[in-house]
């Protein structure tokens, strides 16, 4: 068996400039992604997204990896959103390596200058609100990806820059498609 195809320091570093040169607006969404539970991924043409369940159906509701104190799972992560060109720098392997598992991923810039902590975001039909939790990329995406692609997003300096991603929270019930726009709202 041979190990899959991963990105190095190197590599991390000459994609950083493509990456910080996202579009700061108005991105499509290019995948989706529904995960009815652990490394299970099927990727539709179309998501329902609530409040009350977050992605009906999905693992969130049931196995979430962040909860309230409740027991309950924590509406700041119902929905990750992945950075296309982050995606491209580590996934690599498409053909062995597990598809990262973020509900959407669209070209846009994701950094905390961009997108503060609180900011809405109309997703066709849905309105999220970007959560306060980082996504630090868990130990699977070190192992999927190597670990200079987890040194990667938690190196000086890059947290704020979100290179994982942002998690959050269904302000408002809605749908979102294939190619419907991810856009700021004031």
């Amino acid at each position: 068996m041979t190990s899959p195809i991963q990105a190095t320091p190197e590599d991390l570093a000459r994609a950083l400039p493509h990456v910080l040169a996202a579009p700061r607006d108005d991105a499509a969404v290019e995948w989706l992604c529904f995960r009815p539970g652990f490394n299970k991924r099927i990727f539709p043409h179309r998501l329902t997204l609530t409040r009350a369940e977050g992605i009906p159906g999905e693992r969130w509701l049931k196995a979430p990896w962040l909860k309230l104190a409740d027991g309950s799972p924590d509406p700041r992560i119902q929905v990750s959103i992945l950075p296309r060109r982050v995606m491209d720098a580590v996934w690599l392997d498409r053909e062995t390596t597990l598809y990262p598992g973020d509900t959407m991923v669209c070209d846009l810039d994701m950094s905390h200058a961009n997108l503060p902590v609180g900011t809405l975001l109309q997703a066709g039909t849905a309105v999220l609100r970007v959560s306060d939790v980082f996504n630090d990329a868990c130990v699977k995406w070190k192992i999927r990806y190597g670990k200079p692609a987890k040194d990667w997003i938690v190196a000086p300096g890059h947290p704020d820059l979100r290179l994982r991603g942002i998690l959050c929270s269904i302000e408002a019930d809605g749908e979102v498609a294939l190619g419907d726009r991810i856009r700021k709202l004031d």
